[in-house]
């Protein structure tokens, strides 16, 4: 249903909203934040962990002629969504860096010939030399680009991903190869953004009198719970313990390091539990084998580092462990969010060092003069970078 010249009515959404998803009604604010995109307003959106945020921008790029841009930090998250909206035979693909050269191939040519209404990638695909040499055709029609997860911006942007940092530039740069008059809105997407990290998702994306759509990300259903521990050992124990006592419902551990994600993960395996170890320095094969295996029920948990379940849409998730406490408060709302997605109950446990935990301490001290370090090499870079140019230099 594409309706690019007329004025979208409420009840063109619902409609709409009915025939794809099935619903009856949307989620208080979901109906405003589609008729903002609808409109190509800008827009900042905070709504909680499993609040329905897809669904705002994927049902107003589904409802109008053109593409909207996602930009979206893993593959995971893009192959998750477009998986959901290929089964029901919807005009969506994906680009990234592990796609197969005639895959690859086949997105580019649909993108060229205007096939594709959601077309999702990284912020390094966005500007690779192939995608925006066809993003900038003069004839293909952008309607938005949705930058999702966009905590991200803050959390990534002056190191881990500095590409994140250029995303400001991408609509002035694409406008200038439109037709006079072409509009393309931002929206920002996410379920973490306290005020400071608000205005810096705003200053970085330039936003243009954005829309704000804020909801309280509390929820009821989430029973929370910290455990002092004073020692490798009874850490261990506690983790043992508590996953011994959820009955083989699926969860997630979380821990601070790659080499504590394996270690733990092959001693869990020995007493015998379904679980594998989940890292970013995994080879990508991998990476998705574990994901797929943990959402179909192969797995009954994965113990991994924060570079696991962003955006990953498993309803029936009871339990979430911090076997190590997170650093932000932002990643601890984030990941504790991806249980109880289907409003039943569940549990977050956190266990936190006690004083004669020397090896928790060790850890802090480390990620801290890592992140020092970052940030003065950040420093250093962004004192080289042009005032103005063209996008790719």
């Amino acid at each position: 249903m594409n309706l690019p010249n007329r004025t979208v009515t409420s009840q063109d959404i619902l409609t709409t909203f009915q025939q794809i998803w099935g619903y009856k009604a949307f989620r208080s604010p979901q109906g405003e934040i589609v008729q903002t995109l609808i409109d190509q307003q800008d827009a900042v959106i905070l709504l909680p962990t499993g609040g329905g945020k897809s669904v705002c921008f994927q049902l107003p790029a589904l409802m109008r002629s053109g593409v909207t841009l996602v930009i979206s930090p893993l593959v995971a998250l893009m192959e998750n969504q477009v998986q959901e909206l290929r089964q029901r035979r919807l005009p969506v693909a994906l680009l990234h860096s592990e796609l197969p050269p005639q895959q690859r191939k086949q997105v580019l040519w649909a993108l060229e010939n205007q096939q594709l209404r959601l077309l999702y990638l990284s912020p390094e695909t966005l500007l690779s030399k192939p995608v925006w040499e066809r993003l900038c055709q003069p004839e293909l029609q952008i309607n938005a680009l949705v930058v999702d997860e966009a905590h991200c911006l803050t959390q990534w942007g002056d190191t881990f991903r500095p590409v994140y940092y250029r995303l400001g530039a991408v609509r002035s740069a694409l406008l200038q190869h439109k037709p006079h008059g072409s509009r393309i809105a931002i929206a920002a997407f996410t379920a973490t953004a306290d005020p400071q990290a608000q205005r810096t998702i705003e200053h970085i994306l330039q936003l243009e009198a954005p829309r704000i759509y804020k909801l309280n990300p509390y929820r009821e259903n989430l029973h929370l719970h910290i455990k002092i521990v004073n020692t490798p050992r009874e850490r261990r124990q506690q983790l043992l313990k508590f996953i011994q006592h959820q009955q083989r419902e699926c969860g997630l551990v979380y821990v601070r390091s790659r080499q504590a994600s394996e270690e733990l993960s092959e001693w869990l395996t020995q007493k015998g539990f379904q679980t594998a170890a989940y890292h970013a320095g995994m080879v990508g094969s991998d990476r998705r084998n574990i994901e797929q295996a943990w959402l179909e029920g192969d797995l009954q948990f994965v113990v991994s580092t924060c570079a696991f379940g962003m955006g990953v849409n498993k309803s029936n998730v009871r339990w979430i462990v911090h076997f190590h406490a997170p650093f932000l408060l932002s990643e601890y709302v984030q990941e504790i969010g991806r249980a109880g997605r289907d409003g039943k109950s569940a549990t977050a446990l956190t266990l936190v060092s006690g004083w004669l935990d020397r090896d928790d301490n060790q850890r802090w001290e480390f990620f801290e003069t890592q992140t020092r370090s970052q940030q003065r090499t950040a420093q250093q870079l962004a004192k080289k970078l042009p005032k103005q140019g063209e996008i790719a230099t």
